[in-house]
């Protein structure tokens, strides 16, 4: 079936996955009650009620597991509730942006933020979680109990009363990308006007007819931009360095009627529908990402292929240009296409090229009063700026304290090689513990996060379903060091290979140490088929009642 939508030979590997996502594997079902064997006074807690934690809360219910979730929002959604900013939207197609177990009659082929956080609104409403919701709430601390083999997990109330839960179970779900990175800018606090990042856009702000600068050109800017240009006054944007951005063909494109009505009543039409879509958006151009050490032009590429896609942006982004070629110096990268993370044009160099558009290359040395002063010593004048600088994606868990066995804490365990994980969900001297969009996860190469998160779930799930038929009561679950240690050697072996560790790449998928520690080297099946085969023997599992086991006996 695959095979005659996209006219391509498909790899019989993916056969398995494709039944599971039309919801032909039995085991990736929501309601599991009758395959889980919950000992009294069980609970779980998961943190975050974004895309995953409502993932994560609905199969917990499903399989008859009492949780409670932790929210620092008001409201679920997590990314999509706090980045409302203009022109927030998907690039991802959002038949796949969304629950495999939950369809939805989408508008438009890549939605903006409202309808989007609108879906996870629904879908928390529509699968009863909100009830074990606490909104409103932060974990500030997680200690783990070795005593009692249970997590204490303090938490803040917004009116300040502070409390400590027990859970048998913690899941963190709080995502890579919500921490804003504020950049180091002196007097950046200092400035004579409104002053935020993109992730806190000012609900009642009107920026009609005003000066507005924006420090940054990823992602939230490729956004921002093109939204506000035609009602500023003038727009300055400050670039560091320059993006790669592909044709945006269906931006803003509405989903024709007839095919909303195909989608939604064909039985099966959106689950192939979606695919598709996941094919041709997931590991197509993991093959072209590989370095070839005898290519000869590693300037400007890794391999004939990255080569030819080279050629097919630049000629885009000159056609973009129109007359206005004196940009293209200003604009094109200088490293091979994908080396950062591949953007979606929203019409950000055609903004380039308006009158009232100005591009800034270069440093920032400081803030003045409403001024922003480069490292030239240029001076910019602005009643608005706004920080378009991303999230501290590589400081992962650095929302909350977390303690593991022998109170050593999370940035002791990462302080040699930074974040990693078995699987990316499962750390040593964490048991009982599971971190979801965890290290090296994020999609580098293309993808779904959320069919990513399902995946990661099922495979939590899993893990969990046969500890608790080994256990047949309270239990300890802790990753095996050694076979923790053999995955992510396979994954650094695997990154080497990959453009992201190509000479003189910068990106936010390394850490200070040059580290690739938020994307994954492997094509969405080849993870797919890893978790689908979760292997007990990968854990040291020990009932409740055992002698509490030492860090060394761990590491063995």
């Amino acid at each position: 079936m695959l095979h005659l939508t996209v006219d391509e030979p498909i790899s019989a590997g993916y056969g398995p996955m494709i039944a599971g996502w039309l919801g032909l594997d039995p085991d990736l079902r929501i309601d599991q009650k009758h395959a889980f064997h919950v000992p009294d006074d069980y609970h779980a807690v998961v943190i975050g009620a974004g895309v995953a934690g409502i993932c994560m809360a609905i199969r917990l219910q499903g399989a008859g597991i009492p949780y409670t979730v932790i929210e620092k929002n008001a409201e679920v959604g997590g990314t999509w509730y706090e980045n409302d900013y203009p022109g927030a939207g998907v690039d991802t197609p959002n038949h796949i942006y969304s629950y495999s177990f939950a369809k939805h009659n989408w508008t438009r082929y890549f939605a903006l933020r409202d309808e989007i956080q609108a879906y996870f609104e629904d879908v928390a409403t529509r699968f009863g979680i909100r009830p074990a919701i606490r909104f409103e709430t932060r974990v500030e601390r997680a200690a783990y109990d070795e005593a009692h083999t249970c997590w204490n997990v303090e938490i803040r109330s917004g009116e300040g009363q502070r409390e400590t839960l027990r859970a048998d179970l913690l899941v963190s779900a709080v995502g890579l990308l919500n921490v804003p990175k504020m950049p180091a800018i002196e007097g950046l606090d200092t400035f004579n006007g409104p002053c935020f990042h993109t992730a806190r856009w000012p609900k009642d702000l009107d920026v009609t007819g005003k000066s507005v600068a924006v420090i940054g050109n990823g992602a939230s800017a490729m956004q921002v931009v093109p939204a506000i240009a035609d009602k500023v006054r003038s727009l300055t944007v400050f670039q560091r360095s320059r993006q790669w951005a592909a044709p945006f063909d269906r931006f803003k494109v509405p989903v024709p009627e007839e095919t909303q009505f195909l989608l939604a009543e064909v039985p099966f039409y959106q689950e192939w529908y979606r695919q598709r879509l996941a094919y041709i958006f997931n590991d197509r151009i993991h093959g072209s990402l590989q370095i070839d050490p005898a290519w000869p032009h590693p300037e400007r590429a890794i391999n004939r292929t990255n080569d030819r896609h080279r050629a097919h942006f630049t000629d885009y982004i000159k056609a973009q240009l129109g007359d206005r070629q004196d940009l293209l110096d200003d604009v094109l990268p200088d490293y091979p296409p994908f080396g950062k993370r591949m953007l979606m044009d929203n019409g950000w160099y055609r903004t380039m090229t308006r009158e009232n558009v100005t591009l800034v290359t270069g440093g920032i040395d400081r803030v003045e009063g409403n001024e922003i002063v480069t490292d030239q010593g240029a001076r910019h004048q602005a009643d608005v700026l706004v920080v378009a600088t991303g999230f501290d994606a590589v400081n992962m868990l650095s929302s909350f304290q977390l303690f593991g066995r022998g109170g050593v804490s999370i940035r002791e365990q990462w302080d040699e090689n930074g974040a990693e994980a078995f699987m990316g969900v499962a750390i040593p001297q964490f048991p009982n513990f599971f971190v979801l969009a965890g290290p090296n996860t994020a999609l580098g190469h293309g993808g779904s996060v959320v069919a990513l998160l399902e995946t990661q779930v099922s495979y939590v799930m899993n893990v969990l379903r046969q500890s608790l038929d080994e256990a047949q009561g309270r239990f300890e679950i802790e990753v095996r060091r050694d076979r923790h240690d053999e995955f992510n050697t396979q994954v650094q072996a695997a990154h080497d290979q990959m453009i992201w560790s190509h000479r003189g790449m910068s990106n936010w998928y390394r850490n200070a140490k040059g580290r690739i520690v938020a994307t994954t080297p492997f094509r969405n099946d080849d993870y797919w088929r890893m978790a689908r085969a979760a292997k007990l023997e990968d854990y040291h599992v020990r009932l409740a009642c055992d002698s509490p086991v030492t860090t060394e006996e761990a590491d063995r």
